[in-house]
């Protein structure tokens, strides 16, 4: 296979490491096959040429789901994968995955009450669901679920899945890869895939400093998500590769619509489905819509259309009108489907297709469709098999039960480590300790440290952030800006105003440049 980025000179780049896997893209996935992978005894890197969950796995619903609405499409595998998985993540991670419960309102619009019992009979039974709990019949005149709504719901269902924080997932996944092993590069780009015998030479350019090297490796992994088509077509010289769907979602963040800590799964007169969640405390998050994409991801934004479509939706709803004047953030990405030929976005398929190029003793590359944040551990193992095929086993699967960073407590322990920290760090604020634990869970006090105070904390950039924890995330958590800071790392900017996360910035770019000096 071909070669290089058109105007880059090969010779010039410093060959610096060989390798067993090598994996493009630092989204779910690609840090997941790279954690699964190197736990195995293989020795791995990783390059994306932005921040770590910059792309997809930051666009998500923010859900740990079985995905009801595929049972109406027949994709039983998936969906009971992703009902088993959902405890088995749980349990990994329980600081950033928590229970959550979904209220589905009934209404004469509705499929009919006794098909939904059977497909919430089937999601509660399919997929061995031990700790959540199952689903009831909901009175909406009389439970507090149903004070938020119009008059009219007067009956729905209410059953379980989870919520988790995206970015903090392939953050965690990244941060525990690194640690056993992983060379994790962000800001940077593969330039050019060549396959010579058994090996890929894979050139790189760090997208801050321009500078080039390659890496060869037995296996190259190909995780970039949207641009999963883009690094066949451009890297790897296959220009007619057309494998992606790109499927825009969108979703808007509001203030929050009521106290309770249920979620809504609402369904629009165009059969498509759409949740509220309860979002970061103070939010009510919406969304999400469906619609092909044929920009680049890269460009994807709200459009006025989305807007307007999730403002009327929810306002059938809730009793409270909601306008895009109630909008306080928005976000848009898109999905890369694998391309089934589904004739509408909402029904094509979300299960993942590996592809492989290579056979005997050549490199092998495993080019990843689809998936979803659900099954991405599933996902992982699946590729590592290939991998197995091609190099030799190595190691046991091993990830089902082992816990990501901060995770090491039980799933009913929440509570206890909030108070915990709030009686070991006393200066700390009830909301400020529930953001960490939900953060860092046990790795918290790794910056905490001995502080007695918090001024002992740094520099304050609002709310509740301060140096000690932004010069955390800089030395573990490859945070380069305030937008990492804010937006992938946290959601504090959400609260932060423009003032501060400029403030943040320039701290950030002073801190870099003593340390560049220092080198």
């Amino acid at each position: 296979m071909a070669a290089t980025d058109a105007g880059a000179d090969p010779a010039a780049a410093q060959k610096d490491m060989d390798l067993d896997v090598f994996v493009i893209g630092g989204g779910v996935n690609g840090c997941g096959i790279a954690r699964d992978a190197v736990g195995r005894g293989y020795s791995v890197g990783l390059a994306e040429m932005n921040d770590l969950a910059s792309g997809t796995s930051s666009w998500s619903t923010k859900l740990i789901h079985g995905g009801l609405r595929y049972l109406e499409h027949y994709e039983f595998r998936l969906v009971r994968e992703a009902l088993i998985e959902r405890e088995v993540l749980w349990a990994n991670a329980p600081h950033i995955i928590w229970p959550l419960r979904f209220v589905l309102p009934h209404h004469k619009g509705l499929r009919p009450a006794w098909l939904l019992r059977l497909g919430l009979f089937l999601y509660d039974n399919l997929g061995g669901r031990k700790h959540l709990p199952p689903t009831r019949v909901v009175d909406l005149s009389t439970d507090d679920v149903g004070k938020p709504l119009k008059p009219e719901f007067t009956k729905g269902f209410e059953y379980s899945d989870c919520a988790v924080d995206d970015t903090r997932l392939v953050v965690l996944t990244a941060r525990d890869a690194a640690d056993r092993g992983v060379d994790i590069r962000t800001r940077t780009e593969v330039t050019g895939l060549e396959r010579t015998g058994d090996r890929w030479t894979v050139t790189l350019r760090d997208t801050v400093t321009g500078a080039r090297s390659t890496v060869t490796a037995r296996v190259v992994v190909n995780a970039a998500g949207p641009w999963v088509d883009t690094v066949l077509n451009r890297a790897a010289g296959k220009n007619d590769t057309h494998n992606v769907r790109l499927v825009q979602g969108s979703h808007i963040v509001v203030p929050k619509l009521y106290d309770h800590d249920r979620c809504y799964i609402f369904q629009n007169a165009d059969d498509r489905i759409f949740f509220a969640i309860p979002y970061q405390r103070d939010y009510t998050l919406i969304g999400t819509t469906d619609r092909d994409w044929k920009d680049d991801p890269a460009k994807v934004t709200i459009s006025d259309e989305e807007i307007a479509y999730l403002c009327a939706g929810a306002s059938d709803y809730f009793e409270q009108d909601i306008s895009p004047d109630d909008i306080v953030w928005t976000y848009s990405g898109v999905r890369p489907l694998y391309d089934d030929g589904a004739s509408e976005a909402q029904v094509a398929t979300r299960d993942y297709v590996l592809r492989t190029d290579g056979k005997g003793k050549e490199g092998l590359l495993i080019n990843i469709f689809g998936g979803k944040i659900t099954t991405y551990r599933k996902l992982a193992e699946a590729v590592v098999e290939k991998i197995e095929d091609a190099l030799g086993r190595r190691g046991e699967a091993w990830t089902h039960g082992a816990t990501l960073p901060g995770g090491d407590f039980p799933i009913g322990g929440f509570s206890d480590l909030v108070v915990d920290l709030m009686r070991d760090y006393p200066f700390l604020s009830e909301p400020h300790a529930y953001r960490l634990i939900r953060q860092y869970g046990t790795r918290a006090r790794h910056f905490l440290g001995d502080a007695t105070s918090l001024a002992d904390l740094g520099r304050h950039f609002g709310d509740t952030l301060y140096a000690a924890e932004v010069a955390y995330l800089i030395e573990h958590e490859w945070a380069l800006s305030a937008e990492d800071v804010l937006w992938r790392r946290s959601k504090l900017g959400l609260k932060i105003d423009d003032a501060s996360a400029k403030a943040l910035e320039d701290w950030i770019n002073a801190r870099t440049r003593r340390a560049e000096a220092a080198e």
